[in-house]
C-alpha cells in the first residue's frame, strides 16, 4: 500500500491524499508538479533516478482504514534548498 506522502520533498507544499499534483516515484519519493517541472532536472526522482508518475487518489473511503502517512520529508538537494 502507498504511504501517500503529505508533502512535496522539495518545496514542502501540502500534498494532501485526493491531491491531483503529487508525483511519485518507484519508491515513492514525492514532489509536486510545479517542482517536478521547475527544479528537478529531467523530469526524473533526483534520489533515485526514476520515472515520475502521477500518484494515485486513494478513494476516501478508504483514508480511515488506511490512513496516509503524517511525516514530513525534505530533501537536503541543492534546487530544494536554495543552496
Amino acid at each position: 500500500m502507498l504511504e501517500l506522502r503529505p508533502n512535496c520533498e522539495c518545496c514542502g507544499r501540502d500534498l494532501p491524499p485526493e491531491s491531483g499534483e503529487a508525483l511519485i516515484c518507484s519508491f515513492e519519493c514525492t514532489w509536486c508538479r510545479d517542482c517536478a517541472d521547475n527544479r528537478l532536472p529531467g523530469g526524473l526522482c533526483p534520489n533515485c533516478g526514476g520515472e515520475l508518475v502521477a500518484r494515485p487518489v486513494r478513494p476516501a473511503g478508504k483514508l480511515e482504514r488506511f490512513p496516509a502517512a503524517t511525516a514530513r520529508k525534505r530533501s537536503p538537494l541543492p534546487a530544494c534548498t536554495g543552496a
